[in-house]
């Protein structure tokens, strides 16, 4: 790859000295650099370790020292003649600061494991981690042919319908004590399992008591020590444990991302594994005081979860594949669990109000970063400009095997020039708002690079999210595919998705955008939406019909024959979108505030309300507007109003049969409180209490 030194200094406005072997024989411009007190960019990761010493040994470093990896993502590559520009904006977004710190989430471990699988196993694996964790050990049986150690060095314990919650440092382990043969006492003689004439003992000495028929030769022979008692009533466990191997057939938590501290390893087909390797590692590491940051902020005030005891939106919940987010009916809102939540941000993704946001690193710091790498691409004369949204671990262990194909194998092209990878935590954090400012900043793809990583309910969700933003972009006018979910399941498939990337050219608007991305979700989307209209190609249509699901703008349609105007879907609204006049019956709407989380057609009585997706691209989105409206009914006797016509009619209607709401006590229904009570003290006609004897 020829690097221009002066083309990159122009567009990071900075004088740029090209080294060939910093790492090596030029280490000593290094060094003097990170003694300068200027921040550091190294254009290299391969030798990260190396710079790392380097700078260990060097006296009086006062620099931020930070690597960027352009060859993998440019050099390496059949385009990368044309990788300058590319280069230029991943120099210019390595120089940004790091994310603000947030508040952390932290985790006690003591190292108390508990093992759990077939005793034999179990045994075999305590054997790698006692010297540093604490062991217990949760017996399943053992494997065929096979037995336990005769000497017992681990505490065992067995038993039924073993359970396990809770995190790194604080599991709670339940199970049922209810086998004849108390593990405890039992010393492991063997003398039962020789005695039972049924062969209902095996040798992780447990009964099998679908073999037993009560012979109690097992009681017998174990007089002295005293294991097996038949009469011993069965007792529910629960024990404290800081770590969990589970090495069973069928994992306890079956999540796809379990809890810190939790492993899952199918040891029926033999315990020679990497994978069993790299957990034995782990955990014995997890012993002492750790912290993760804290990925979300939740507003309660604008969740549509909740209202009145109804239910609305789910989103969140559905789509955790941690188990962190739960619903708290009794506080009428759901509950987030930062010890269970992975940071994969899917729950702030598809949330239509933005009650749950991105904490670590916030939106608005994430769009410094879009436009920066935008703007120094355009600047250093690159057009046609990709975003390839990727997690930190396997999407760029793809990336950079894509670069080493490409470097070695005449078939594999390579990162296209116009494809700018951008780094994330997890691909699921980033959603409809950020994607699209992106587009409105300048690029004119969007693509998320997916590999195992992610739960099947992510994919769901971002092709959904997707599908709104793309119906969005078309139905302003700007043809062509802008957003893609690029799923890699080898070399040549990832290749072969961004070639098409390179390819693409849909319409975008002619000028970027300025505006800065705010924290609040919704803002993001007005902002970039009325950047999208203002630049618009073509005559805009009235309204743009989106997709049903996961779609966040809406408006609603009233049935006005059905629709009595008791307002209880006002009460229920957590985005303000539906008012009510205070002057006269009407139900107001305001379509730019609502979310379609379906809250009020979830309330109404009369079933009157029907969600319709759509993005109104008149004035009229941010005016209030009158759904429905009545004349007042005037009490009888007062001619106050005190409620709707429909409302009174309805209410007589329905109770016009009932032998309590004849005569007077109808008329009575046609009165305003006052008057009601008025009537019944003044009737003189009217049977009271008082009159009974």
């Amino acid at each position: 790859m020829p690097l221009q030194p002066q083309k990159l200094g122009t567009a990071l406005h900075e004088t740029l000295t090209l080294h060939s072997s910093l790492c090596r024989r030029e280490a000593g411009a290094y060094q003097k650099a990170i003694q300068s007190g200027d921040d550091v960019v190294v254009a290299c990761t391969q030798e990260k370790r190396l710079f790392a010493e380097v700078a260990e040994q060097t006296d009086k470093v006062t620099s931020v020292i930070k690597f960027v990896n352009i060859r993998e993502t440019g050099g390496w590559s059949k385009d990368a003649s044309s990788a300058m520009p590319k280069i230029a904006a991943l120099l210019a977004a390595a120089h940004l600061p790091d994310a603000e710190p947030v508040a952390t989430v932290t985790y006690k471990s003591a190292g108390r494991l508990l093992i759990v699988g077939a005793l034999d196993k179990a045994e075999q694996v305590a054997g790698l981690l006692a010297d540093s964790l604490d062991v217990t050990i949760y017996a399943q049986g053992v494997s065929p042919g096979q037995s336990a150690a005769q000497e017992r060095q681990y505490p065992v314990i067995a038993g039924s319908d073993l359970s396990v919650k809770g995190w790194l440092g604080a599991f709670d382990a339940t199970w049922t004590k209810s086998n004849p043969i108390d593990l405890d006492l039992c010393t492991r003689c063997n003398a039962c399992v020789a005695v039972c004439p049924e062969g209902a003992i095996d040798l992780s000495y447990q009964i099998d008591n679908s073999k037993c028929t009560s012979h109690r030769d097992c009681v017998a022979v174990c007089k002295v020590a005293g294991a097996i008692d038949f009469s011993r009533e069965p007792l529910s466990v629960t024990e404290a444990f800081d770590m969990v191997l589970d090495l069973g057939i069928q994992p306890l938590m079956a999540l796809h991302a379990p809890p810190q501290g939790y492993f899952a390893f199918n040891a029926s087909n033999g315990l020679a594994s990497p994978g069993l390797l790299a957990m034995v590692v782990k955990l014995r590491d997890m012993v002492g005081e750790f912290e993760k940051p804290k990925f979300f902020n939740y507003k309660q005030k604008i969740c549509a979860h909740s209202r009145n005891e109804t239910v609305g939106c789910n989103a969140c919940i559905d789509i955790c594949s941690a188990g962190a987010v739960k619903s708290e009916k009794s506080r009428q809102q759901i509950v987030v669990n930062p010890n269970l939540c992975v940071g994969c941000g899917a729950c702030t993704t598809v949330c239509p109000t933005g009650a749950l946001t991105y904490a670590y690193p916030r939106a608005s710091e994430q769009g410094v970063r879009l436009k920066t790498l935008l703007s120094t691409y355009a600047k250093a004369g690159g057009a046609h400009a990709a975003i390839l949204l990727h997690s930190q671990v396997a999407g760029q262990q793809a990336l950079e095997a894509l670069g080493r194909a490409a470097r070695l194998q005449k078939t594999v092209r390579g990162v296209p020039a116009n494809v700018i990878p951008l780094a994330l935590w997890h691909t699921a954090s980033v959603g409809l708002d950020l994607w699209l400012s992106a587009i409105a900043f300048g690029a004119t793809q969007l693509a998320v690079l997916v590999t195992d990583e992610e739960a099947p309910a992510y994919l769901e969700g971002l092709a959904s999210q997707m599908q709104v933003a793309q119906t969005l972009l078309n139905g302003l006018g700007y043809a062509g595919v802008h957003f893609h979910l690029v799923r890699t399941t080898s070399v040549m498939g990832l290749d072969a998705s961004l070639q098409t990337l390179s390819r693409g050219q849909p319409k975008v608007p002619p000028s970027p955008a300025r505006f800065a991305v705010a924290q609040e979700k919704r803002s993001t989307l007005d902002m970039a939406l009325d950047h999208f209209m203002t630049q618009a190609p073509v005559t805009l249509p009235e309204s743009i019909a989106l997709p049903a699901a996961g779609t966040p703008f809406g408006s609603l349609l009233v049935n006005k024959d059905a629709c009595t105007l008791c307002l209880s879907c006002v009460s229920a609204c957590p985005a303000s979108a539906l008012q009510d006049n205070p002057d006269h019956p009407q139900l107001k709407f305001i379509e730019k505030n609502c979310v379609q989380c379906g809250l009020c057609a979830s309330t109404c009585p009369e079933d009157a309300i029907t969600l319709q997706p759509r993005l109104l691209l008149t004035p009229q989105r941010k005016e209030a507007r009158v759904l429905n409206e009545s004349q007042p009914y005037q009490c009888i006797r007062c001619s106050k109003p005190f409620g709707t016509l429909k409302a009174i009619e309805s209410m007589l209607g329905k109770l016009a049969g009932h032998a309590m709401f004849q005569g007077a006590a109808a008329d009575r229904l046609k009165m305003c409180g006052d008057c009601r009570v008025i009537d019944i003290y003044s009737a003189e006609n009217e049977l009271k209490i008082t009159d009974i004897r």
